[in-house]
């Protein structure tokens, strides 16, 4: 598509979008303000917390109802009986990541289920042992790392980091290669970020696999950025595991639930360690109450405790649209976003700003991450005060995420006029 840098060409684009009847299936946070014309926010941060959708309050408010009205029966009496609520998320959650149902359960929280996961498939050995990420991994992905290595007797320094080239931002899958080619005897796992948060880079999760799998290695996926954002093929991939949050790009929720995933290969080997709770034995005697414990084939093996019905029903709620949409229309979209927010941000002088994110569509989400020369956090607090809501990243990156769901193409080229105003002055 040929763009064209004019507020007229942004309206003309979104009165042509067949998703664009989406936002106002959300909450746009409101301006309070009698100086500017806009009456809302322009919304960059889905890659942090997605925006409310409408229907979530009425999703909550049902089991609230049932609560009132059922008391411990609104385990089977609800309008959506708690006992296996769950498993309303189940088949809906695996179609946007690209899984069997069989492969997915809503549990937890991210991290918690990446140890939960590593519990299982971090099996260390005195000669393989070490572990795989990125140098650039989130921090809670190093910690838990870090953690897991330490437990098991090994150190920090057991970690071997895949980093970007010199004067590099991106990394390069050749890199990996050649890393568990000449380590692979001594590396363990690979866990690695599918979307990186600061780049927002979107590897190549089925070659990630067939790197690690080559050395006998496991190949763990975190998909925090990735979920409700760029289509993963999880089963296709042949990754060993992947976990992933809620509250992004899913709009489930501040701290909600998160995804987990387990390949069907592993789904009835009995024989991998793990921890064990009420929920993840067999659902056919589990209030039997007085029976040895006897794991459930599948993801739902790792499931420790029954659902948290208020955080699973907004989770519902938004699962709901993606479903009514699809991924394939979102990432369709989704590709027009950040084209032309790319297209906006590159007729700015080069010589302030820097995209790092791939321009390749196939090669990133909807975030694009912008590196500002001479630039500190000052130009984002610029920014807040002009009701436009990006994320900033030490030393000099602004992280923006136009969400298919929610953004229009006015809110990309009126954000993009606001940020060109503050660097050109």
């Amino acid at each position: 598509m040929k763009y064209q840098n004019s507020l007229a060409f942004a309206k003309q684009l979104d009165k042509e979008d067949s998703l664009a009847y989406l936002r106002d299936k959300f909450h746009i946070p409101k301006i309070k303000s009698e100086v500017l014309r806009r009456t809302e926010w322009l919304y960059f941060t889905g890659n942090s917390l997605g925006l409310q959708p409408k229907s979530t309050k009425e999703y909550i408010n049902q089991e609230l109802e049932d609560w009132a009205n059922f008391g411990v029966e609104g385990h089977l009496e609800a309008k959506n009986p708690w006992l296996n609520y769950h498993e309303l998320l189940t088949n809906k959650m695996a179609k946007i990541v690209g899984a069997k149902p069989i492969e997915v359960v809503v549990m937890n929280t991210l991290t918690t289920n990446l140890h939960l996961l590593m519990v299982s498939f971090y099996r260390p050995t005195k000669i393989k042992y070490k572990i795989v990420i990125e140098s650039d991994a989130f921090p809670s992905d190093r910690y838990a790392v870090e953690s897991q290595l330490k437990f098991h007797g090994f150190s920090a320094e057991d970690i071997i980091q895949w980093k970007p080239r010199e004067n590099e931002e991106l990394l390069n899958i050749e890199d990996l290669e050649t890393i568990v080619e000449t380590q692979g005897d001594e590396i363990a796992l690979l866990l690695i970020g599918g979307v990186n948060y600061y780049t927002g880079q979107f590897l190549d999760l089925k070659r990630i696999a067939t790197i690690g799998h080559s050395k006998d290695c496991v190949v763990g996926i975190d998909l925090a950025h990735g979920a409700g954002n760029v289509q993963p093929n999880l089963h296709d991939s042949n990754v060993d595991f992947a976990a992933w949050c809620t509250y992004k790009y899913l709009n489930s929720g501040p701290g909600s639930l998160a995804g987990l995933f387990v390949h069907e290969k592993h789904s009835k080997n009995k024989d991998l360690p793990r921890f064990a709770g009420w929920w993840n034995h067999n659902k056919e005697t589990r209030f039997n109450m007085r029976q040895p414990f006897d794991v459930m084939d599948g993801a739902e093996g790792w499931q420790l405790s029954n659902p948290p019905i208020l955080s699973m029903a907004a989770i519902k709620a938004s699962l709901d649209l993606f479903d009514e949409v699809g991924m394939d229309a979102l990432r369709e979209k989704s590709e027009k976003l950040t084209g032309y927010f790319e297209f906006l941000i590159r007729e700015i002088d080069s010589e302030h700003i820097k995209i790092i994110t791939p321009s390749n569509p196939k090669e990133r989400g909807c975030q694009i991450s912008i590196q500002v020369k001479n630039a500190d956090k000052s130009l984002h607090t610029k920014l807040t005060k002009q009701y436009v809501i990006t994320d900033w990243r030490e030393p000099d990156v602004l992280r923006c995420a136009p969400v298919p769901m929610y953004t229009s193409f006015e809110d990309v080229y009126r954000m993009v006029s606001i940020l060109k105003g503050f660097l050109l002055v």
